[in-house]
């Protein structure tokens, strides 16, 4: 019989990187690690990551509460909740909750490459290290994703 992962509202794995929380809910190993899902709450007048590129994995983000602004390239998607971007692989992107209120966002990795880079932030904060661009950016690399310089 397959194994059946059922997560509740209190369940998950929390990871909090500064003002941002992300839940994983599903870490690919119900998957066979196509896909890999989490929840990122936003804190209000939170900036996500510096912008990049990912080489090896889709990327979604469905938001459930709140308005993210995701910066696409030079555009900017004003994005209240019920809004669905989809990020394939080579486009520069990041978001950002500029608003007064949290921000919810259910958030996919096809396959679940990237669930391990929230794991890693939260070890680097952990280990001492701060969390900023420069170090965002670093363990970015080891999961084949690049800072979209072109576009900083």
């Amino acid at each position: 019989m397959s194994t059946v992962s059922v997560v509740g509202p209190d369940d998950g794995e929390t990871i909090r990187l500064g003002p941002t929380r992300m839940r994983i809910l599903e870490d690919g190993s119900t998957t066979g690690h196509r896909i890999g899902i989490g929840e990122i709450t936003l804190a209000p007048h939170t900036e996500g990551p510096p912008q990049h590129r990912h080489a090896q994995h889709d990327e979604g983000f469905y938001v459930v509460s709140g308005t993210v602004h995701f910066t696409i390239g030079d555009t900017t998607h004003v994005a209240p909740a019920g809004t669905l971007a989809m990020i394939p692989p080579g486009a520069p992107h990041t978001f950002a909750n500029p608003g007064d209120e949290p921000a919810v966002m259910l958030n996919t990795f096809t396959p679940d490459l990237y669930v391990q880079y929230f794991r890693d932030l939260r070890d680097m904060i952990a280990g001492g290290q701060e969390l900023n661009p420069e170090s965002t950016v670093k363990v970015m690399s080891r999961y084949a994703t690049v800072p979209a310089t072109d576009f900083a």
